[in-house]
């Protein structure tokens, strides 16, 4: 898959992304309790998305990393493609 194929609600077999840059971490709560949540802005050859960071996902990625989602999902968030793991997908950095 590719950002190119990318549609907001829809799932995310598997994807590799290239990390540009990462956010700064913000706190947040919900009804599951408090967590931390980043963004990072990722690309590929065919275009660029944003990529939602979770807790210790956070701290895992960096920017020039090369990561891969699988079984996660896309929504659209002030315009631009989200990309999240959210609690049943995962997120692997590559090795270099």
């Amino acid at each position: 898959m590719k950002v190119s194929d990318l549609r907001p609600n829809a799932a995310v077999d598997r994807i590799e992304l290239d990390v540009e840059e990462v956010g700064e971490p913000r706190n947040f709560s919900n009804y599951r309790g408090p967590g931390t949540v980043a963004t990072a802005t990722v690309k590929d050859e065919t275009g660029d998305a944003t990529l939602t960071l979770w807790n210790e996902q956070i701290n895992q990625v960096h920017s020039g990393d090369k990561v891969v989602v699988e079984d996660g999902f896309v929504k659209t968030f002030q315009g631009k493609l989200q990309i999240s793991t959210g609690r049943q997908g995962k997120l692997t950095v590559q090795p270099e």
